[in-house]
């Protein structure tokens, strides 16, 4: 039993573990409560129409390819990651735009655009960012903090860097324009963190954006699930489906196995959660003393927000509309201090995205897919009708803003759409509080204040994806998952 483990979520996080374990010789199972895996790369396919749930925003392909190389196999052979350029194009309600990409004649002619005395602060910038990069990704990005003396050995890096700041401060610091301001600091909602309070390592994103690009794979960022999946199950992995799990055994202070709700149950001699934190403990350990102590810890703890997602098919080709943009809304510091202070507001800033200008095959031909995703408080601090009226209203005002901005004759063209919210993170993905990106990456919620990649009691159980180290976002939840296997196979 010591070399058979058991991986309980089969998002990217969970899928990268298993690749890792069963690459070296451990028999595993990912069980998965949906009828797909992805986790929170679900998707779905209407009326012709392949709609991803998220994330739809693929950098570090090195980190992905990684997982292939474990065994000396090409990614290429199973995933197609096509470049995105540029990486979002910026939308401002006065009309301003700006695009963003890592062309530096292109995007300093951006920057001078709207404030030429920004393009030598953009640099100094861009060198506080790749400095975050080396100590806060390359070095500890796949490291496990499981002491608080693994966290005193960071603390110079840290303090070097000023990482009590926020990441919107830092940005402040080095360029002038407001505007500017806003497109070198969203990037933090990309992984469910306030620019406004988010640590300044986090200011690392844009190193990895302009080092590694921005791609999104041919078939949506489900085929990149698609391609994980495959590379698994060649090398010998289980993929249940279709069955959730609703307890963690346990004899004393080792985990035994799962049990799910159709009755279905394994022994393991590792068992490694990919699933919502609260859950897991609360739900998944319910029968063990560790579980209730722990859940309480993180009712303490700040949770990410939610999101609300209209997704929509249109007839047409729209060349001139990016494949990511971002529609800044009015209030930039307002609207944010409402998203995490609880308040749902009348005004929104959208994330839009729209698959198939690069690639067609999204939709039936001569039409389009989209999204648009609006940050919203979580359901512990929102009391709206997401599941009624208010939630058709809301959808309904963001496709209205999305035509007026950027997409004019959208309701006349409208074939088909539907809209995800809070309360389906909470029904679908077990999500505490309907939390789109589980504990919010702020700094005392960070590497050893996160949860922890191996449990501190429960000797054999391990946790990865967005709410152990080092955080959300695609990069983030695959380098925990090596960070993670580093831990278990040691541990064998």
């Amino acid at each position: 039993m010591s070399c058979r483990a058991i991986v309980i979520g089969a998002g990217f996080g969970g899928l990268a573990l298993a690749i890792r374990l069963q690459s070296a010789g451990v028999a595993t199972t990912i069980v998965e409560a949906r009828d797909k895996p992805g986790g929170r790369a679900y998707h779905w396919v209407r009326d012709g129409f392949t709609f991803d749930a998220g994330p739809t925003v693929i950098t570090d392909p090195p980190c992905l390819q990684d997982l292939w190389d474990l065994t000396g196999q090409d990614m290429a052979a199973d995933v197609d990651l096509i470049p995105v350029m540029p990486f979002y194009r910026l939308n401002w309600p006065d009309g301003t735009t700006f695009d963003y990409s890592n062309d530096e004649a292109a995007l300093r002619a951006e920057i001078a655009k709207l404030h030429p005395a920004d393009v030598d602060g953009y640099d100094r910038f861009l060198t506080y960012s790749k400095g975050v990069y080396e100590q806060g990704y390359v070095k500890l990005g796949a490291v496990a903090f499981l002491d608080f003396a693994s966290m005193v050995r960071a603390a110079p890096a840290l303090m070097k860097y000023r990482a009590w700041r926020s990441v919107y401060g830092v940005v402040s610091s080095y360029v002038q324009d407001e505007r500017l301001r806003q497109a070198l600091s969203f990037h933090t909602l990309l992984v469910g963190g306030n620019p406004m309070t988010t640590s300044a390592i986090y200011a690392l994103i844009h190193t990895i954006e302009k080092d590694g690009g921005v791609w999104f794979a041919r078939g949506g960022t489900n085929a990149l699930v698609r391609g994980m999946v495959q590379l698994f199950e060649r090398l010998g992995g289980t993929l249940r489906l279709g069955d959730r799990v609703v307890k963690i055994t346990t004899k004393g202070e080792r985990a035994t196995g799962v049990t799910t709700a159709s009755g279905w149950h394994a022994d393991a001699g590792m068992v490694a959660c990919n699933g919502d934190l609260m859950h897991s403990y609360k739900n998944l350990l319910a029968d063990h003393p560790r579980g209730a102590k722990t859940a309480r810890s993180l009712a303490r703890k700040r949770w990410s927000p939610s999101l609300f997602v209209v997704h929509f098919g249109v007839k047409g080709s729209y060349p001139d509309i990016a494949h990511h943009s971002i529609l800044f809304g009015p209030r930039y510091k307002g609207l944010l201090d409402d998203i995490y202070g609880g308040v749902v507001p009348d005004d929104f800033s959208l994330y839009l995205h729209h698959p198939s200008v690069t690639d067609p095959g999204m939709a039936p031909p001569g039409h389009s897919t989209f999204y648009a995703l609006a940050p919203v408080a979580h359901l512990g601090k929102a009391k709206a009708d997401w599941d009624g009226a208010f939630g058709e209203w809301f959808a309904d005002a963001i496709l209205d803003e999305v035509e007026r901005r950027v997409l004019p004759g959208l309701r006349a063209n409208l074939v088909t759409h539907f809209h995800y919210t809070p309360a389906d993170f909470g029904r679908d993905l077990s999500a505490h509080l309907g939390s789109a990106f589980s504990l919010e990456p702020v700094l005392w919620q960070s590497a050893w204040f996160r949860a922890h990649n191996r449990d501190d009691v429960i000797s054999n159980l391990y946790f990865v994806g967005a709410g152990t180290h080092p955080g959300a976002g695609i990069p983030g939840v695959v380098g925990s998952a090596r960070a993670t296997a580093n831990l278990m196979l040691e541990d064998i």
